[in-house]
């Protein structure tokens, strides 16, 4: 699943009229950033939920020949992360699933990092499996990181909130039924990350590469300073 109904506040003005999935960065939307590591990893299948300005996220899917794409259609009511998996979860077939966000740029040094995931999943001990990177690198970030890992692999959010070791990149691998009992108001995923956590079920990958924050118009240029430095060193 591609999370792509956001309204995308924090990238104004240049989502005043365009999505935030359709951003560019060095020329190619975070969408199509998305989709392209998707198409990598073998995956053929995905759902997108819409919201804001949905037509022109539509338009872009159908012109993907690589997936099949299913819309789950948030036009009347955006439900927040939560809400929006809650409401998306009939339309997806597999058990796990990848759940994505489209306001993310990485890059990668060997095998794909869903590929990664996937082969990591343990169903017996795992409602959650994260891709994380060490807090230090962490590109762009206006945060302190998002959680603590265990020697074990288990991500937790001991001690007072402050400066935690790991930065969730927006990537994950869901177990369906961990996806249960909702509250009735607008939530976000949170709140069965929580669940996972406090059942010692919530796990964390560390990524093998580069990770940038592109939620806020500042830092594409930087990611694009970053992505040109890199190519530039070879």
């Amino acid at each position: 699943m591609i999370m792509a109904a956001g309204k995308g506040t924090r990238m104004m003005p240049l989502t005043a009229t365009r999505p935030k999935p359709l951003v560019e960065v060095a020329g190619v939307s975070l969408l199509d950033h998305v989709l392209d590591l998707l198409a990598d990893a073998g995956i053929g299948r995905i759902v997108a939920n819409v919201h804001y300005l949905p037509d022109q996220i539509e338009a872009h899917l159908a012109r993907e020949s690589r997936f099949r794409v299913t819309i789950s259609d948030e036009r009347e009511l955006l439900r927040d992360t939560g809400g929006g998996l809650v409401q998306a979860l009939p339309l997806i077939p597999d058990d796990p699933f990848f759940c994505i966000n489209a306001d993310n740029w990485f890059t990668w040094r060997g095998t794909n990092p869903l590929v990664r995931l996937a082969e990591a999943w343990d169903p017996a001990r795992m409602d959650v499996l994260m891709l994380v990177v060490p807090h230090e690198r962490a590109r762009n970030t206006k945060g302190v990181g998002d959680f603590d890992l265990g020697e074990d692999g288990r991500l937790s959010r001991e001690g007072p909130k402050g400066p935690r070791g790991y930065d969730w990149t927006g990537v994950q691998l869901l177990a369906k039924h961990l996806i249960t009992d909702p509250p009735a108001d607008v939530f976000s995923t949170n709140i069965f990350w929580d669940r996972a956590i406090a059942a010692g079920r919530c796990f964390g990958l560390v990524h093998q590469g580069e990770w940038f924050d592109v939620g806020y118009p500042e830092a594409i240029g930087l990611t694009e300073a970053a992505l040109a430095s890199a190519a530039a060193d070879g």
